[in-house]
C-alpha cells in the first residue's frame, strides 16, 4: 500500500523548497511524485509552429523523491509519518504515527 498518494497534502522535508505545502498531482514511479508548486525549474523551450508551440523560458514542476516529503497532519499542522494497519474487517488504512489518528477513515 502507497503512504502516499495522488491527492495527499504534502510538506517538503527537504532541499530547496523545504517547508513548502502543495498537493500531490500524481504518482511518476514508486520512488517519485509530482507535488504542485514545488520544485519548479526554468526550462528554454524551442518554438515548434507545427504543434502550434510558441519558444520561451517556461516554469515546470518536476518530481521530487517520496522520501523528501511527509504527509501533512491537519491536526497538528506539521508533516508527519504515516503507516499501514489492518482494520478488524480486513480493510488497509493508514494512521499517523505520532497519534494514531486515521488518514483516510
Amino acid at each position: 500500500m502507497n503512504k502516499i498518494r495522488k491527492g495527499d497534502e504534502v510538506v517538503v522535508l527537504a532541499g530547496k523548497d523545504r517547508g513548502r505545502r502543495g498537493v500531490v498531482v500524481r504518482r511518476v514511479d514508486d520512488e517519485r511524485v509530482l507535488v504542485e508548486g514545488v520544485n519548479l525549474v526554468k526550462k528554454h523551450v524551442r518554438p515548434n509552429p507545427l504543434k502550434g508551440e510558441v519558444g520561451g523560458i517556461v516554469e515546470k514542476e518536476l518530481p521530487i523523491h517520496i522520501s523528501n516529503v511527509a504527509l501533512f497532519n491537519p491536526a497538528s499542522q506539521k508533516g508527519e509519518r504515516v503507516g499501514v494497519r489492518t482494520l478488524e474487517d480486513g480493510r488497509k488504512v493508514r494512521f499517523f504515527k505520532s497519534n494514531g489518528e486515521l488518514v483516510d477513515a
